[in-house]
C-alpha cells in the first residue's frame, strides 16, 4: 500500500508539512488544504489511537469520540499491523516533552 502512495506529489506535500513552524501555521495550512470534516476525521483517528493504546474499550472510545466501530477497528488494525506511524509520533512527543522538562 505504501508504494502506491509514495510519489513526488506526496513527497512535496510531506515536505510542505515538515516546513510548518508552529501550530498556527499548521491550522492555516490544513484549513486551506483539507475540509473541516477531513481535519475532524484525522484528529478523531489520532484520538482513537491514543485511547486504544490506553486499552480503552470500543464502547468507551465510541462514546467519547463519536467514532464508529468500523473506524475504531481500522485504527486498531493500523496500530497492530501498520507502519508504526502512531508509535513514532508518540515517541517523538515523549522525547520533546522530556527535553522541555529538562530545560
Amino acid at each position: 500500500m505504501a508504494n502506491k502512495v509514495h510519489n513526488e506529489a506526496v513527497d512535496n506535500l510531506f515536505d510542505a508539512i515538515l516546513s510548518l513552524k508552529d501550530r498556527k501555521q499548521c491550522y492555516d495550512f490544513f484549513l486551506d488544504v483539507c475540509t473541516m470534516n477531513e481535519i475532524a476525521s484525522l484528529s478523531q483517528r489520532y484520538e482513537v489511537a491514543g485511547m486504544l493504546r490506553d486499552k480503552r474499550t470500543y464502547l468507551d472510545i465510541s462514546q467519547k469520540t463519536g467514532a464508529s466501530t468500523a473506524t475504531i477497528s481500522r485504527v486498531n488494525r493500523s496500530l497492530n499491523y501498520g507502519n508504526d506511524g502512531y508509535y513514532q509520533v508518540w515517541e517523538n512527543l515523549k522525547e520533546k516533552k522530556e527535553q522541555e522538562e529538562t530545560q
